[in-house]
């Protein structure tokens, strides 16, 4: 039985100037334009279709705060779609606290990059299943990484940074993502710097060397211009979900469309 490919529109919160949860869009990590409110997005999104649903609250890290778990709990009662939210997880109270608010999964990137034994301690406590682990990968040109690829005629590795983007760890993607599947993470969820907010496609060789890499699902995100992105990041990478943003923000595709055409194209989905 073949599985179907999922399509997972996300939504990156921050806080606005007086305080409330906004829905903000922007490119390679920056230049965030305010999109919607949270809730109203997130109810339309359960409505269209979407496979799924994923909240990034994207300055908790940054700003060492916690999640904003009243707006999770808001959104959650409008999604009846399995929702992930990322942002700020550290520790497994935190987990815990966002499972409670209403997530089905959360998403944790620098807090495991710090302890990476939360990601053993969340699968322990509740199921592999729940944890996703989120990395934000940027290229390097140079010869301090572990596993190379070819990009644009150029060895190229992949660096695990946190914060947002904001720090590099000098952590290999590859390395890492091999470790975290060791660990008991249920899912990966691979964010490119380089190709957010482009709309140019997904990084197909980022996303490659994950998928040919581990055997746990990979969401593919970053870069999303259109349903052929979709195609080629599940074709040629073959990644088991696709993320995107702005394309369904700003209506240039339903998720229906999107469908419809991976549909005609023989990519297996949920219509």
């Amino acid at each position: 039985m073949t599985l179907t490919k999922r399509i997972i529109p996300c939504i990156d919160v921050d806080v606005d100037e007086n305080g409330d949860a906004a829905v903000y869009t922007g490119v390679n990590f920056e230049d965030l334009e305010y999109t919607g409110d949270p809730v109203e997005m997130a109810k339309a999104y359960n409505e269209s279709g979407a496979d799924e649903f994923v909240f990034l609250d994207i300055t908790a890290s940054a700003e060492g705060r916690e999640t904003m778990l009243d707006t999770v709990s808001a959104v959650a009662d409008e999604v009846f779609i399995p929702l992930t939210v990322g942002g700020g997880i550290r520790t497994r109270e935190d987990i815990k606290e966002t499972l409670r608010a209403g997530a089905d999964k959360v998403s944790i990137n620098s807090g495991a990059i710090a302890e990476p034994g939360l990601i053993n301690e969340g699968a322990a406590a509740f199921g592999s299943q729940c944890i996703v682990i989120s990395v934000d990968a940027r290229r390097r040109f140079d010869e301090d990484g572990e596993y190379y690829t070819e990009v644009d005629g150029e060895s190229c590795w992949f660096e695990c940074t946190v914060k947002g983007g904001r720090e590099g760890t000098g952590l290999d993607v590859v390395e890492w993502a091999t470790e975290a599947e060791e660990r008991g993470a249920g899912e990966l969820f691979v964010n490119s710097i380089d190709a957010d907010g482009t709309k140019d496609g997904y990084d197909i060789p980022l996303m490659k060397a994950v998928c040919d890499t581990v055997s746990t699902p990979v969401i593919a995100s970053s870069g999303c211009g259109g349903p052929e992105d979709m195609e080629e990041v599940f074709v040629d990478a073959g990644a088991d979900a696709g993320l995107a943003a702005s394309i369904f923000h700003f209506g240039e595709y339903s998720i229906a469309e999107t469908k419809e055409y991976l549909d005609s194209k023989g990519i297996p989905v949920r219509l």
